[in-house]
């Protein structure tokens, strides 16, 4: 199983890592009072384009385009305008690069390369922040300074002006992973005093580092047993329900570990979770839950637990703005966003369906389950099937291929999805009779 290789060591983990001493040293020149507040704006772009070069290479400019792109906008459009024009060039941007990839794995028939795949995972993210920012100017949150770029200030009075937002766009920190953080956010921990910030405390990285050591120990455990067996190509019969579940549980070690280390480089460089929470509409959302993850009977939980901060990024980007199937909407374009690949489109469509059904089977099985060992059965049972459903969609959206994706619907794996499907329409026609 050559495929396993991708989990050890990731790439974009080591660059994360060798991220981390500029990390500290920008937390220990903010505590020390040794920069301004421009330099310290210059630092976290510098770091950005320094690691960008380091780990893109010349396909750095597929990030370094947009940003320059988005802050012009945001220059020069009005706050009602800015999101929508922003929204459609990022995304629109983002779907040539991606369709740049369709092209190498799917016509060309050839392995993408490593650096080509790092740059799409940062420019997903850079679009998180280009949104993010974006509706904070539509919605009045953050202030634009007025006169555009097309005012006959200054070359310099210009980039003091646009700095922040260059800065917030590709800082160091948050350009290869990371839970997304506001514009407000940023911006308050940059200008506020050293106090005021999240500074760095010895014991909350070192028990980070020690999950991370646990997770990547159960990671070669576990890719050892999976190695041994059949595979989804070799499987007979039940034996293919337990390959599904061990590969997904392969994949959701190696998010566990990838979120973890990100959350550690912003807590490292000042931007963690102790930080005011008055700075932040929300606060600060990691993206890691593993505890409520690994233990939720409920498909709807799980989703909004996985990978927090984007789950709340697409409520707010299409969920809230939704007139009509807000849900359908909003998987549509999660998988738009992450890249349309024939996998990707069925897992995303499958995890909406399994989440609309998870909503009416526990309303009614509260209406009719009081003894509370029929609750504990209850919940067993469908805590396994939760788990088996999620590495079922995980299999779909991480494969992607075509081929495997027809391997994994005609196994008996399906038959979990297919249980809810047709609870779905049952209990769809029982509600409409019910109101």
């Amino acid at each position: 199983m050559d495929w396993l290789q991708q989990f050890f060591p990731h790439p974009v983990s080591l660059y994360q890592g060798a991220a981390f001493p500029f990390a500290l040293l920008f937390n220990y020149l903010c505590i020390m009072d040794s920069f301004s507040t421009q330099a310290r704006y210059l630092f976290l772009l510098v770091g950005g384009g320094a690691l960008a070069l380091a780990a893109m290479g010349s396909f750095a400019l597929l990030v370094f385009i947009p940003a320059l792109c988005t802050v012009v906008l945001v220059s020069s459009l009005s706050p009602q305008e800015v999101h929508r024009w922003t929204f459609f060039f990022q995304m629109g941007w983002q779907t040539l690069c991606h369709l740049g990839l369709h092209y190498t794995e799917y016509y060309l028939q050839e392995t993408p390369s490593m650096r080509f795949c790092i740059t799409l995972s940062s420019l997903m993210l850079l679009t998180q922040r280009v949104t993010s920012l974006s509706l904070d100017i539509h919605e009045g949150k953050v202030e634009v300074a007025s006169g555009g770029i097309w005012t006959r200030s200054s070359l310099s009075e210009h980039l003091c002006k646009t700095l922040p937002y260059f800065s917030y766009l590709l800082f160091f920190p948050a350009l290869l992973g990371g839970p997304l953080c506001s514009f407000q956010r940023f911006q308050a921990c940059v200008q506020g005093p050293s106090s005021l910030c999240s500074r760095l405390s010895f014991w909350t990285l070192t028990g980070r580092g020690l999950q991370i050591l646990g997770l990547e120990c159960l990671k070669v455990a576990l890719s050892q047993v999976v190695r041994a067996g059949a595979g989804l190509t070799g499987c007979q019969q039940l034996e293919c329900v337990y390959v599904m579940w061990s590969t997904a549980s392969l994949f959701k070690l190696t998010y566990y570990s990838h979120w973890i280390l990100d959350d550690s480089l912003l807590h490292a460089a000042g931007f963690g979770s102790e930080l005011s929470p008055s700075l932040g509409e929300e606060g600060y959302i990691p993206d890691a839950d593993i505890w409520t993850l690994e233990t939720t009977h409920r498909i709807s939980l799980f989703t909004r637990k996985w990978n927090q901060s984007t789950a709340q990024w697409l409520r707010r980007l299409i969920f809230q703005h939704s007139r009509g199937w807000p849900l359908l909407q909003t998987f549509a374009f999660s998988a738009w966003w992450h890249g349309l690949h024939p996998g990707q489109v069925f897992g995303f469509f499958c995890w909406a369906m399994m989440v609309e059904a998870d909503y009416l089977i526990h309303t009614f099985a509260n209406l009719f389950i009081r003894s509370w060992p029929m609750k504990l059965l209850y919940r067993t049972l469908t805590w396994v099937h939760t788990q088996l459903i999620i590495a079922y969609i995980m299999l779909a959206v991480e494969v992607r291929s075509l081929s495997f994706l027809w391997l994994l619907c005609n196994s008996y794996n399906s038959f979990f999805p297919m249980v809810y499907c047709i609870l779905l329409f049952l209990l769809v026609k029982r509600k409409h009779k019910f109101n």
